[in-house]
């Protein structure tokens, strides 16, 4: 059996890679659920991605992924324009959220591996000039809540509690242990 990434997230890619796991990139645009419990809409989110992608790959094992930012009880996706990212940056200065990133795996062989993880990140105080520098970068457009924790958006970050790597696109720690189940074992020689 081999890996399939439903998705086109050069994060998502990037981390699979750093801990050894070979894959193809597979994409489709799949309406993204925006309402309701934030952590089931991760999880259903990836589902819908990784289940469609799964019916074309029979015998592979399709990972779908899906992070949400959630504040004040409200999902912030990527920013439209610079207007709403400018929103987003100054609504979370000061503030905690969660970073939160739902996972599936499916097969053709087997009931779907559905999960969550959440991680809670508080940001400085930013001065709005730094917001400004920042959306100027054109780093906001493409990441949920206008940042990303691994590039110049890091600086913003204060503290976090949980995964790290969660923040970033894939909760790496809980994922190698589910794809332990799957036969792809990253501390297994030639398992991949």
């Amino acid at each position: 059996m081999s890996i399939v990434l439903a998705s086109k997230s050069q994060r998502r890619q990037d981390l699979l890679k750093q801990f050894g796991y070979h894959f193809d990139i597979c994409t489709i645009e799949v309406p993204e659920k925006t309402t309701g419990i934030p952590v089931n809409i991760a999880q259903e989110n990836a589902l819908a991605k990784a289940r469609i992608i799964s019916e074309d790959h029979p015998g592979k094992l399709v990972i779908g992924a899906d992070t949400i930012v959630v504040y004040d009880n409200k999902i912030l996706g990527k920013p439209a324009h610079q207007e709403e990212a400018r929103q987003m940056l100054k609504a979370l200065s000061g503030k905690q959220h969660q970073v939160i990133t739902g996972v599936a795996l499916c097969t053709s062989a087997r009931e779907p591996v559905c999960f969550a993880e959440v991680t809670q990140v508080k940001f400085r105080e930013l001065a709005d000039y730094e917001i400004t520098s920042y959306i100027n970068s054109g780093e906001p457009f493409d990441k949920a809540g206008s940042y990303g924790i691994q590039g110049i958006g890091g600086a913003f970050v204060e503290s976090i509690v949980g995964c790290y790597y969660n923040v970033v696109g894939l909760p790496m720690p809980r994922l190698i242990l589910e794809l332990r189940a799957f036969g792809f074992d990253i501390f297994a020689q030639g398992s991949n």
